[in-house]
């Protein structure tokens, strides 16, 4: 089985992607307006495809219900920061505090994800389980790869909240489980 499929590796080696763009991002200010819709893209493929795939898998297979539902409501913090930094001129003071605690505050979920989840999922899911989901997140990955802070499909809304432990969404609509998301 192909170790560079494992979903496992594949979520890491994001991890690793994105702490060396916020590192360039942090060490030439001058560049973050390039770098800004990178990270951001990223991010959110990243976390678009372990709601999907990966955390669905992760809470079900591998007994991290608690772990994903923290998880989730950290993609739902990161975003937000995301869609305010979108706004802002990359070298006001503004910025930089949101910089700077979505940097603390991704930091943070790496650390926890690849400690608790991660982990879980090694232990507990074949290898022929971590590969499937792997071809899984990098095709949803690539799918989202342009996408936006709050630009998540109905479904995608309704597989976080899922994720949190929401129910009731199926006849909800969009909006309606954003507000539900976003009171979490």
């Amino acid at each position: 089985m192909s170790a560079r499929l494992d979903v496992v590796d594949l979520i890491m080696q994001d991890h690793r992607e994105v702490e060396r763009l916020f590192e360039q991002m942090q060490a030439d200010p001058d560049k973050r307006p390039l770098f800004l819709p990178v990270v951001t893209a990223l991010l959110i493929a990243h976390s678009r495809a372990e709601e999907l795939h990966v955390y669905p898998a992760a809470r079900d297979e591998a007994d991290e219900h608690d772990e994903v539902a923290h998880s989730q409501e950290e993609h739902q913090e990161a975003e937000q920061v995301l869609t305010q930094l979108q706004e802002l001129e990359t070298d006001s003071s503004k910025f930089e505090q949101l910089f700077n605690q979505l940097v603390e505050d991704v930091n943070h979920h790496v650390e926890e994800e690849e400690q608790t989840v991660l982990p879980g999922m090694r232990e507990r899911l074949s290898d022929q389980r971590r590969h499937e989901l792997g071809k899984a997140f990098l095709q949803e990955r690539s799918k989202h790869l342009g996408g936006q802070p709050g630009q998540a499909t109905r479904e995608e809304l309704a597989q976080q909240a899922q994720n949190v432990g929401v129910t009731g969404t199926s006849s909800m609509t969009k909006d309606e489980i954003a507000a539900k998301l976003d009171n979490q």
